[in-house]
Formats: structure tokens, sequence, C-alpha cells
């Protein structure tokens, strides 16, 4: 059965975050998530949208507390294998201009890479971590942003303990473009992720939640 348009926007931003792919060695993929007890919410909204594509609901792992599920293993996804993992590292595809375009995906890759920053008197900012890119790839996420969202951005290089890590930085050209795309679709497990003043309520986000599972 073939991905759905928003199974293949959510599989997107997985991939640019924390999502997993492993490959079962008879020509096809499944999809892994894993998130620790407090994404439990995060965890049965992602099956809420793939649970055509899977055999178990999610379920807890007691020595980690951990929450995972995984697809079938499915032919359908061997595309994104091959863009994200042509060599088996994770890459991010020549194509992501075509692949990240709606604000569903950006959204996933948020909650599952993003960072705030916020302090008092208006300062906030946003971070997408991208350690696992290479620069060239970070400037392709940066085009993509901007072209496809009209989202600024900056890269940033912070280093700890003489380790660089390749950062996507989103500071005050394009934080309310970014703000505006993404709090549609945030879970209230991710509330820290949004600041004080834009927090949506729970009834609110009940009700968005609701519309998206119909």
């Amino acid at each position: 059965m073939a991905l759905s348009q928003t199974q293949e926007q959510i599989v997107t931003g997985l991939l640019l975050g924390d999502g997993y792919l492993e490959f079962d060695k008879f020509k096809a993929s499944r999809l892994q998530i894993k998130q620790a007890e407090c994404k439990k919410e995060y965890v049965f909204w992602l099956y809420t949208h793939f649970a055509d594509k899977v055999r178990t609901p999610p379920k807890q792992r007691g020595d980690t507390m951990q929450w995972y599920f995984s697809t079938r293993s499915l032919r359908e996804l061997e595309e994104w294998r091959s863009n994200f993992y042509p060599n088996g590292k994770k890459i991010v595809p020549r194509n992501i201009t075509e692949l990240l375009v709606d604000p569903i995906t950006l959204a996933v890759w948020f909650m599952d890479d993003g960072v705030l920053d916020y302090r008092i008197r208006s300062h906030y900012s946003f971070t997408l971590s991208t350690d696992a890119f290479s620069i060239a790839e970070v400037q392709l996420l940066q085009h993509t942003l901007l072209k496809n969202f009209g989202i600024e951005s900056s890269i940033q290089t912070p280093s700890s303990r003489g380790t660089k890590y390749t950062k996507l930085y989103i500071g005050k050209n394009g934080r309310e473009k970014f703000l505006e795309a993404v709090k549609p679709y945030m879970l209230k497990c991710f509330a820290y992720k949004i600041p004080p003043h834009y927090s949506l309520t729970p009834q609110r986000l009940n009700s968005m939640q609701l519309q998206r599972v119909r």
C-alpha cells in the first residue's frame, strides 16, 4: 500500500530528525520510532498517522522507559532509504527542496531536533540540530527553508570540548515565519519549545490534534 501524502511528509521530517529506516535485507525498509516517556504523546500521534502500516501499537521498554513502534517492512519506504541512506549513512538528499515543502514536515523535524532559546523581554530564537550533516548539506537545508518557507537562518558551529557542532540558527529575521509554520502541529509535550506568549491552550491543541487524525 502506497504511503499517503501526509505519511510522506512526516517521514521526511522524521528522517531529518530522530527517525531511522532499518533495512531488513529483503529489499524493504521499516520506519522505527523511539522516544522517552515524556514524549509518549508524540509517539502515539505518529502512530495515528501510520496505524495502517503497523502491526503492533506502541509499546514501552521496561528497562529504558522508552516508547517505541515500527512499521512493517515496506517497499514503499525504499525511495526514502535510497535518498537518505545512499551509502548506509544518513545524509540530506539533493532533492530536499522537493521533499521539505509542507509545514508538517518542518514541525516534525523541529519536534525531533529543535531547541528554543527564550529570554524575558521578547528575545527568542530557534535552533535545529544538524550535527550529523556536512556543512554543504546544512547549507542546502538553509536554502530550502528560505526558498520554500521564506525563513531566514544562519549556520553556527559552536564548540564543545574541542568538537564543533553544526546548527541552523533562526533568529529575529526568520523566527516569526518559522513559528507560524510549525505551531499548528506542536503537541502539548513540546510546549517548552514555544515561547510562553505564543503557547497554545490545551483546548486548542486537542482540537487541532482531532482534526489531523480524522
